[in-house]
This record gives C-alpha cells, structure tokens and sequence, in this order.
C-alpha cells in the first residue's frame, strides 16, 4: 500500500466551502446533477475564487447552486479529503469548510448543477452520499465540531480516516 498523503505532505489543498441550510429537524441537501460528484446527494458548495474569503466563497456557492443568501451560519467542521490514487495535479486533494446555515434570505430553488431536496436528519439517504458523510455529518447536526482527514479509493470510497471531535 502506498503511503497516504497528510496535510504535512499537501499543504496546497484546494480550499473549497459545503453548507447545510438547516430548520427543526431537517436539514436540505442537493442532488448533483452534474461534474464532480454527480448523482450524490450533498451540501452545497464549491471552490473558493482567487483572493475570495472561505465565508465569501459559502455565500456566492450557496446563493448560485440553491437561490438563497446564507444571512446566519456557523462552522461545524474542517474536513479535508485526499485522493492519494489519483494524481496531485487533478487537484482533487481539499479542505472543506462545513457550515450550517440556520437563517437565510431568498427561496431554494433548483439549479442547472443541483436540485435541493429536505431530508429528516433520521432518515439522511446515506447510501446515495459520499462514503464519508455518515462519518461526520451526524455529528455536526448535533452540535459537535469536526475535524477530519479522509483518504479515498480510486472509486471514491473512504479507505481510512482520522476523525477529531
């Protein structure tokens, strides 16, 4: 097996932002539709641009892929992800930052890349997400903070992590 890059080893992961527009006990997600990660079910979000803040970056994705302005919102994680099979320069190796959103202004609304959907947060499709959402997505609904590094196969499943509440 080869060795597993670490963020002492890729210190340029691409930083991109995942929001979770939240209310009671449900929580959005949205299916994608198109490029990476199509046909999952995820937050909402995206690659920072050039000198754009992560915050900015949240606010911009959530507002093109959904409709709505993330007005309130807290971070609930730092996740990074890392694709040791796949080539450094596809640039796939990231670090997420996670938010909840729990105030918002405007209407969710289906985008060309995705088509938001409310889930109970008991009956999150797990089966239809990434491998590593049921790893920490529960975690942070309930109000814990989570930091995490997650190495995947080339099929995209999780082949290790390290998970830090």
């Amino acid at each position: 097996m080869e060795a597993l890059r670490s963020p002492e080893s890729s210190p340029n992961l691409r930083k991109v932002t995942l929001a979770f527009p939240v209310k009671e006990n449900e929580v959005l997600l949205a299916y994608k539709k198109r490029g990476f990660g199509v046909g999952k079910w995820n937050g909402v979000g995206g690659k920072c641009m050039e000198n754009e803040s992560i915050v900015d970056a949240m606010i911009r994705e959530t507002q093109e892929k959904i409709g709505i302005i993330p007005v309130e919102y807290m971070k609930v994680a730092i996740l990074n992800f890392y694709f040791p099979e796949v080539s450094p320069d596809k640039g796939l190796d990231q670090q997420a930052s996670v938010y909840l959103i729990l105030n918002w202004e405007g209407t969710i609304h289906e985008s060309e890349e995705m088509f938001p959907q409310w889930f109970n947060i008991d009956r999150i499709p797990f089966s239809n997400m990434w491998t590593d959402d049921n790893l920490w997505l529960p975690y942070v609904l309930k109000g814990k903070f989570v930091n995490a590094d997650f190495y995947f196969d080339r099929d995209q499943n999780v082949r290790d992590s390290n998970i830090r509440f």
